[in-house]
């Protein structure tokens, strides 16, 4: 692990959000197209990227947080009390 001069983790840029929009957005579209032409392509194209996205995405995570050991105890009490705080909002 290199060495940090604060306790807090900066993300690096990451494809995953211009990805997740991509596959979201074929999504969307495919979805209207399979309803007005009967054509699963791109709605099927758009469901892939986007698992593939998430699949990635949460296998970043991972690896920042165990391997790369980039989750520091501020920052999993940050994780901790924003999920919650989500958990509750939606309550």
């Amino acid at each position: 692990m290199a060495h940090q001069a604060h306790a807090y983790h900066m993300v690096d840029p990451s494809p995953w959000p211009l990805t997740g929009a991509v596959g979201a957005l074929l999504l969307t579209s495919g979805t209207a197209i399979w309803f007005h032409f009967h054509s699963t392509l791109l709605m099927t194209l758009g469901l892939v990227l986007t698992l593939l996205t998430m699949y990635q995405w949460w296998r970043d995570i991972v690896r920042e947080g165990t391997f790369q050991g980039h989750h520091t105890p501020p920052v999993q009490k940050g994780l901790r009390y924003g999920m919650i705080l989500f958990i509750t909002s939606e309550v």
